[in-house]
């Protein structure tokens, strides 16, 4: 089964015809799950697809509402007091006085 083949069994759940641009809501994914974090990739998809329900968008406007997505996720930005995920230290606990010598280790 391949992507083509899971839209349309969906849309058959779903009981909705749709037309769909895969490749715009998988760019527009990518883009928030990258600029913004992994789990709004499918908010954002959820969303696009709700305001062009709501809107009765056309194809071709549903297009310029993704655009609009597109620029809000990829000019995102963490809070002011947000630090950045990089630089995040996480302290390491100290376990120095921990007796190890008899703990079993399995080979991946």
């Amino acid at each position: 089964m391949n992507l083509h083949d899971w839209i349309d069994e969906l849309c058959d759940v779903l009981d909705i015809e749709a037309e769909i641009d895969e490749g715009l809501v998988l760019d527009l994914s990518r883009t928030a799950a990258h600029s913004v974090e992994k789990v709004a990739a499918p908010i954002t998809a959820y969303l696009l697809g709700f305001a062009a329900g709501a809107s009765g968008a056309t194809p071709d406007e549903v297009e310029r509402l993704a655009a609009r997505a597109q620029l809000l996720a990829e000019g995102w930005d963490r809070p002011a007091d947000a630090p950045d995920p990089v630089d995040v230290y996480d302290e390491v606990p100290d376990d120095s006085e921990v007796d190890h010598s008899n703990d079993a280790f399995e080979d991946a």
